[in-house]
């Protein structure tokens, strides 16, 4: 497996100090200094090292966390780089506080063959401001006809093989992929849907989708895809992360095939922990997106599954979108929000400062247990280790302005909420990827 980084900028030599530092994996959560030269942390305690030839950030008020990993981005490149590129997603990956992105395989060509993954690995070498690792997809063009080369992609560095949006309709089809990537070592991300029930829907049938007269898709689209799945997964013995999760039934589906002794991992979205069907109401294009936004119901049983671990990451789903693509017709406009930088701000707003959930469950999601699901080493806190942190102002209310955005696109669920935890510093790989501009040399 790979995970490319570029290696443009000079290695970080820089003291954080008095930070609250909070690494769950670690066991740390302690006012405390953080000491970084040559891009790789040499201290960690009070008053750590001196700060003879490296930058001193005052960090007084700020938590100082291992960085951010994401399950799901959509980097759009190539094909639409007008929606969204390596460099462009990237930084605003850093600008989120994320350190490492798994950019999916629905770009034009299709990541199906070893050739075009090998292809996005060269130009993450030279784009990307964090490191990026690859899918490639299950079937060929993602038409769920045959498969994809797993074999030479897993080779060439695929960390793991999804058909995105799209479900894998055929259950033997679905079984020779487990098995392919089971001989491979590989995970299959799956977007769990049973086609047929979701037909033409546009948003989650309930009673919002009834008084606004839209085609529904009902939960058991979802649920009765997780499992089918699962099932499959489990008779092969195969690995297994279910995408994106949003309704109390895949839950079920999920604790029973763990009980089972399924090697089965899942994710949540930041926007399906936020909000549910009521946000559509407002027809804004940019609160639809599949699976749909729920009922509140469901919202709260995908709050307390992550607080009590049902639920191991956070993937954003971030999906970028053309201006003129959701400036259209509910109905006409295509699924998806982006949600890289926007991700932190308002899952800390909204349930760790709204005592929902801890705040070092929010960040083993965000961070650890995605790296985990990759077989990547955990960004983390800790003398020795590369530097992957995000730095993070939690003392001030703003609103989130897209306008100011990193990526390409505007497609946010979240423009105008005001929220806290604005990302001041992001070192990816030892290396500075993003600093808020109004926190210069010495602090803010």
């Amino acid at each position: 497996m790979k995970a490319v980084m570029t290696r443009r900028g000079t290695r970080a030599n820089l003291v954080v100090r008095g930070a609250r530092v909070i690494d769950p994996a670690q066991g740390l959560d302690s006012v405390i200094d953080v000491v970084v030269e040559k891009g790789r942390i040499t201290a960690v305690g009070k008053k750590a090292g001196k700060a003879a030839g490296l930058e001193v950030l005052d960090a007084a008020g700020c938590l100082l966390l291992p960085g951010f990993v994401d399950l799901q981005t959509h980097l759009r490149a190539p094909g639409r780089e007008d929606e969204e590129d390596i460099a462009s997603g990237t930084a605003a990956a850093a600008a989120g506080g994320y350190v490492a992105v798994t950019a999916m395989a629905n770009t034009d060509p299709v990541v199906d063959t070893a050739a075009v993954l090998e292809a996005q690995l060269e130009a993450a070498e030279k784009e990307a401001a964090v490191r990026v690792t690859f899918t490639g997809s299950i079937t060929r063009g993602l038409a769920g006809e045959r498969l994809s080369e797993i074999w030479d992609m897993a080779d060439a560095g695929a960390v793991a093989f999804s058909d995105d949006g799209r479900p894998v309709e055929s259950g033997a089809l679905l079984r020779a992929a487990f098995q392919a990537a089971q001989l491979v070592q590989r995970p299959l991300f799956l977007h769990c849907e049973d086609a047929s029930l979701a037909a033409a829907g546009q948003m989650h049938e309930g009673t919002v989708s009834a008084a606004l007269g839209l085609e529904g898709i009902p939960a058991c689209a979802e649920t009765a895809a997780v499992a089918r799945d699962l099932e499959i997964a489990a008779y092969e013995g195969a690995r297994v992360h279910v995408l994106h999760v949003s309704c109390a039934g895949s839950l079920a589906a999920v604790a029973a095939a763990r009980a089972r002794g399924a090697e089965v991992t899942c994710e949540v979205t930041p926007h399906h922990l936020v909000l549910d069907h009521q946000a559509v109401r407002s027809l804004d294009a940019c609160t639809k997106m599949n699976p749909p936004l729920r009922s509140e119901e469901d919202r709260r049983a995908l709050v307390a599954a992550l607080a009590d671990g049902g639920i191991d990451c956070i993937g954003t789903d971030h999906a970028p979108h053309a201006p003129q693509e959701k400036e259209v017709p509910f109905e006409e406009a295509p699924f998806g929000v982006i949600g890289l930088e926007t991700a932190f701000p308002v899952l800390y707003t909204e349930l760790v400062a709204g005592g929902d959930l801890p705040l070092e469950v929010l960040v083993r999601a965000m961070s650890t247990n995605p790296a985990r699901v990759l077989g990547l080493t955990p960004p983390a806190v800790a003398e020795g280790a590369e530097a992957d942190l995000c730095l993070v102002d939690i003392s001030g209310e703003y609103a989130i302005e897209p306008e100011r955005f990193r990526s390409r696109s505007r497609n946010t669920a979240f423009a105008g909420r005001k929220v806290k935890g604005r990302i001041l510093l992001t070192l990816a790989g030892g290396r500075e990827a993003f600093r808020d501009e109004r926190f210069g040399e010495g602090g803010s």
